[in-house]
């Protein structure tokens, strides 16, 4: 049940969106001729203030948004329904006497594009609605008698104390089009048909509604082996997201704390050996570990030499000639995870000594007074000052190992079989993570509708154990315990 606080902002939200459309409306109502002028004539407001910088500059985007409309948005967004009805053939010119392809529709053109009109559009509306809203407060201040900026006033206000607007500009359009519309389309995508089937532009895709995701959640034609792929890989993702956050943030801890013990030997000679897995690229480092513990490699070398496998096979363990690391559910699932261990350990190491350097010296001390163990001192000081510290990088590094590519894909690409039919048929594996299956969607077997689909799960994972981690560490204020 969502606490005070993330009510009371949900309500601030809805309080902003309220004053803005009743700030418009009050304009509207009350504007004189020139600010309602400006309903129609966006520099009207401007010019009826000598603002003929801004006057020009309103007119000249309402130019361009008319312009695009009509040259460019209304092609597509007419076709945004049914996505595109006529399909590619060639059709014989009479007036050239050869056969030409014929002005078809492109799917995804028309669904790209129709988006990013549609995002225009949007844009447009609210510096619409703000242009009328600044239009009646040029028009109050006139009334009132009170001194109206000049261009140059203007000008120093945006190098000045409106730098932030000037700076957050660029990057706020890059948002935009570098991260906003794409995954508006990789949700909308989810809701059509984009498929091998239906590859644009030979073939055109069209809206399906939820159909992929019931598929996802077991029903439809798909959904016996959709379904059940998708139990299994959600289980193991959300089993390795716990167990490869928790085994490297607890080791990084313990590894740090005996690194900074007195009682250690060489601690600087170790803490570089550990940082070494580090330096070299996890691309190299995954790939040869990968190699060393193929079904041919040389740990199994080693392992049939000293009689490990053939034990392990008396013992009913095996079934192989080889041990299967990375090759049989389990193994894999195991090994998947030490691995990890050995390549986030360090990395966790070097944060949780930096942070212990900053323990509350007078809290250890005044608990060494009173005879605390060190036990007691870890469980009641040091425990708490890192989580409280180190918290939300807990939170992230649980996210980012729900979404962790390169340690799956690099240690089971080609090593790893399923032999599980029904999940070999929605192209998965035992150990495949969210993101891995719908990569393999994507690049092997063209499935764009539901690696669009499991995106969107993958993303509302992410976002709602975000929210309420995030919710529940800043939670009070207890800085002041650690000051």
């Amino acid at each position: 049940m969502p606490d005070k606080t993330e009510r009371t902002s949900a309500v601030e939200v809805f309080k902003a969106i309220g004053r803005f459309f009743g700030d418009f409306g009050e304009a509207v109502a009350h504007g004189d001729l020139w600010t309602r002028l400006s309903l129609i004539w966006m520099g009207a407001g401007y010019a009826r203030r000598k603002k003929y910088f801004r006057a020009v500059v309103m007119t000249l985007f309402e130019i361009f948004i008319i312009w695009f409309t009509i040259a460019f948005g209304i092609r597509y967004v007419s076709k945004f329904g049914t996505l595109g009805t006529v399909k590619p053939e060639k059709v014989f010119n009479m007036q050239t006497m050869k056969n030409e392809w014929n002005d078809y529709d492109n799917s995804f053109q028309i669904l790209l594009f129709s988006l990013f009109t549609l995002v225009v559009w949007l844009a447009a509306a609210v510096i619409w609605f703000t242009n009328v809203k600044k239009a009646y407060a040029l028009q109050k201040l006139a009334e009132e008698g009170k001194h109206i900026s000049t261009f140059r006033e203007d000008v120093r206000d945006y190098i000045g104390k409106k730098f932030h607007v000037t700076l957050l500009t660029l990057p706020v359009l890059g948002v935009v089009i570098f991260t906003a519309i794409p995954i508006l389309l990789l949700i909308l995508v989810a809701f059509t048909n984009y498929d091998q089937n239906h590859m644009p532009p030979t073939n055109l895709f069209s809206w399906v509604g939820l159909q992929n995701f019931i598929s996802l959640f077991g029903g439809g034609s798909l959904g016996a082996s959709f379904g059940y792929a998708f139990v299994r890989v959600l289980g193991w993702t959300l089993i390795w997201a716990f167990f490869a956050t928790f085994t490297n943030y607890f080791g990084g801890i313990l590894l740090a704390l005996y690194l900074n013990s007195k009682k250690t030997r060489l601690p600087k000679l170790w803490r570089t050996l550990f940082v070494v897995t580090i330096a070299v690229p996890q691309f190299v480092s995954l790939l040869l570990v990968r190699n060393f513990f193929s079904n041919g490699g040389i740990v199994n070398t080693i392992c049939a030499r000293i009689g490990l496998t053939g034990l392990l096979r008396s013992a009913g363990l095996i079934s192989t000639s080889y041990i299967p690391f990375l090759s049989a559910p389990g193994w894999a699932h195991v090994m998947i995870i030490l691995i990890n261990i050995w390549i986030g350990v360090p990395y966790q190491m070097l944060i949780s000594t930096g942070v212990l350097m900053n323990l509350p010296a007078d809290q250890l001390e005044s608990a060494r007074m009173d005879g605390a163990s060190r036990f007691q001192v870890f469980r009641h000081i040091t425990m708490p000052y890192l989580l409280f510290v180190t918290g939300p990088a807990l939170v992230t590094d649980f996210v980012r190992n729900i979404n962790n590519f390169n340690v799956i894909y690099l240690l089971t690409e080609g090593a790893y079989t399923t032999t599980n039919q029904v999940l070999a048929n929605a192209q998965a594996k035992e150990v495949d993570l969210l993101v891995t299956w719908l990569f393999r969607l994507t690049q092997d077997y063209y499935n764009y509708k539901m690696a669009s689909a499991i995106g969107i799960i993958v993303f509302l994972i992410c976002a709602a154990f975000t929210l309420i981690a995030f919710n529940r560490m800043i939670r009070g204020d207890r800085e002041g315990t650690y000051q």
